[in-house]
């Protein structure tokens, strides 16, 4: 089985690392696109199954949040093509130093989501069991 391949032996490594990084910020966006839907059809369980003020809030928040974090990321993705211009060591570090931070941004928002979600089917399950006895 051929797979393809992103990256070629005769690039460099920064213009490899570059790729890496696209490729990844399109990974974050893509999932926090998915989220936007998700949450959506949440929020319309939420008026087939009432299950709570507060996680309805919860989900408007994480709603927003969402919101927020996609423009980020595709604001950084905008400023990744900047990091080929580095050709100092420092230069190098602020672009890795701020990849990282919007790596960790991504996970812990949808490590959040993801908890908040859980509760919510725990919730809508528990609503409609109780409504089938």
């Amino acid at each position: 089985m051929n797979a393809t391949k992103p990256f070629y032996s005769h690039e460099s490594d920064s213009k490899i690392m570059l790729k890496k990084d696209k490729l990844e910020v399109r990974g974050w966006t893509d999932d926090l696109e998915h989220v936007n839907e998700e949450v959506e059809y949440l929020l319309q369980l939420y008026d087939l199954v009432p299950y709570g003020l507060d996680l309805y809030q919860q989900l408007q928040m994480i709603r927003r949040e969402n919101q927020l974090k996609l423009g980020a990321l595709y604001r950084y993705e905008a400023t990744i093509r900047n990091a080929a211009e580095c050709d100092t060591t420092a230069c190098d570090a602020y672009y890795l130093h701020n990849h990282e931070k919007n790596r960790n941004l991504y996970l812990d928002h949808i490590k959040g989501y993801r908890i908040l979600k859980t509760k919510v089917f725990k919730k809508i399950l528990l609503r409609t069991k109780r409504g089938t006895q």
